[in-house]
């Protein structure tokens, strides 16, 4: 699903009148409509207040739009209009004056009126800004916001949350309204996303407003969200007669005394994601415990007891893997530099291999084209620096991917994976994989697709896919705490498998298929 940026949204509106030929008051009502829809189909008419804030831009047009849905149908309103500024868009008075001429008068709130009492057992439909809002708001609109905030009372927000910007950070927490659920208007925005942003944005849905299909379809984004309808043209099918030839051979090399546990990991998910021969490479202190935990991976030693003096070896790799668990000794970081001068082997580079990067930014102009980095946040921030923001942080990892031509895997709640200039967001995954090891097992999936025959920035963001669908799959029986990383690559058969399952339909639907 494409995410529109606030210019591409008010594009669309644009496009969609015109191409359609209505008037830009009959886009609006289409969204008052799908909101009354969504209220009405959980609130059955129950007796309960509803309290409206409505600015006095198109978010509040649509907010006064809903009001008069809603007053129709019996519910109990009260609605409030934030005159946060002189100016009024054609399409908010239009609605106001619709709704006046039904005997609805709503309360004006300016900055010395007394703000209204909001009860906990109440709906609050915030319709303050959305995505129009460029400047702080006024310090007695803040006020306002904290009053809602403060209220316990359930919020919906039309759009987006009252004071949150589509493309930049917020400076005042106090500032935004804490919305329970947000209805977003045809595409989530990247705001929802971000670890600084959102965390005003927990819930969050679509509605379809009838957006024009053809400039959603031709319009280029900068990112987009990724879910099963995405990565399933991917995936590249199993053939009767192929080999484990056929599905490549993966080299993971890493390992240090202490970390063999991450070679492991890597190695085994790396199987389990389909690579049809994995070897092992790492210091002589991991050939037993590896050997043994791991039948089906082959394995070589460095010359070293405790880490990787040298990287050595006589077989052809399709795909190599480096750095998890692999300690930045001296001699490590030089032996990743030599290697890297004469390796042309596609390469997927994690942990300790990003910290020597970061430790030696020449190697970085070795790095064969198309190599995937994947960094945690920490790491991340070694190799590019410090950023800001959440947005500086996303335009210096684009800088950094095209600068040394690597596609870069920002993990986190929603791993972000960048490549020429786009940026590609997981919907996948959960809280119970911030835990050990769940670095490593990425690291093995993404190579071991690698293998197969994936390109590298297909694998990075089907590899994203995978693992948070082993994640959400394991964590219904393990639960958020006892999540572990060898959960997640005994769940990845399952998360093969759920590709392919079909969404369950209600009672209702399986009976009439079946007459």
């Amino acid at each position: 699903m494409k995410i529109f940026s606030a210019k591409q949204i008010y594009q669309a509106d644009k496009y969609t009148i015109e191409k359609q030929q209505i008037k830009s008051d009959e886009l609006m009502e289409r969204v008052a409509i799908q909101i009354f829809n969504w209220l009405h189909l959980r609130l059955q008419g129950a007796p309960v207040k509803i309290q409206l804030f409505c600015g006095i831009g198109n978010n509040g047009g649509d907010g006064v739009a809903v009001a008069r849905h809603l007053q129709e149908h019996g519910y109990s309103i009260e609605v409030h209009i934030v005159n946060y500024s002189e100016k009024r868009s054609d399409d908010f008075l239009l609605n106001l004056k619709r709704l006046k001429d039904r005997k609805i008068w709503p309360n004006f709130i300016n900055s010395d009126s007394d703000f209204p009492e909001i009860s906990k057992e109440d709906i609050v439909i915030d319709a303050i800004f959305g995505i129009g809002l460029n400047r702080n708001p006024d310090a007695w609109v803040v006020k306002l916001m904290q009053k809602i905030n403060a209220s316990d009372a359930f919020v919906l927000a039309v759009d987006l949350p009252s004071g949150l910007y589509t493309d930049k950070p917020v400076k005042n927490e106090d500032a935004v309204v804490k919305a329970n659920h947000i209805l977003s208007f045809q595409t989530p925005k990247l705001v929802f996303f971000l670890p600084e942003t959102g965390v005003y944005a927990n819930q969050w849905e679509i509605i379809d407003i009838g957006i024009d299909a053809e400039f959603v379809a031709n319009t280029e984004v900068d990112y987009e969200l990724i879910s099963k309808l995405e990565v399933l043209p991917s995936y590249i099918p199993r053939e009767k007669f192929a080999h484990k030839g056929t599905y490549g051979h993966a080299l993971i090399i890493g390992g240090s005394y202490g970390k063999i546990g991450s070679v492991q990991l890597a190695s085994k998910s790396c199987l389990r994601s389909g690579a049809g021969l994995v070897t092992a490479y790492l210091p002589k202190c991991g050939y037993v415990p590896l050997q043994t935990a791991l039948p089906e991976i082959m394995v070589l030693t460095d010359d070293q007891d405790e880490c990787i003096s040298a990287v050595n070896f006589d077989i052809t790799p399709d795909v190599i893997g480096i750095g998890v668990g692999l300690g930045t000794a001296k001699e490590t970081q030089e032996a990743l530099g030599t290697f890297l001068k004469s390796n042309k082997t596609p390469l997927v580079l994690d942990a300790d291999a990003i910290n020597i990067l970061a430790l030696n930014e020449a190697f970085l102009k070795n790095l064969p084209a198309q190599t995937v980095l994947t960094p945690h946040p920490k790491e991340l921030e070694r190799l590019l620096g410090k950023w800001k923001d959440d947005f500086d942080k996303l335009k210096k990892a684009k800088a950094f991917s095209k600068k040394y031509d690597c596609i870069v895997v920002i993990k986190g709640a929603h791993t972000i994976t960048v490549y020429d200039g786009q940026g590609y967001i997981n919907t996948t995954g959960n809280p119970g994989m911030a835990t050990a090891g769940s670095g490593d097992v990425l690291t093995g999936i993404i190579t071991g697709l690698i293998a197969q025959g994936y390109e590298p920035l297909t694998a990075s963001i089907f590899g994203v896919y995978l693992h948070g669908t082993s994640g959400d799959i394991a964590v219904e029986s393990t639960g958020y705490q006892s999540l572990t990383a060898s959960a997640l690559i005994d769940s990845l058969g399952n998360a093969y498998i759920d590709l392919f399952k079909q969404p369950e339909q209600p009672p209702q639907m399986e009976e009439q298929e079946q007459q």
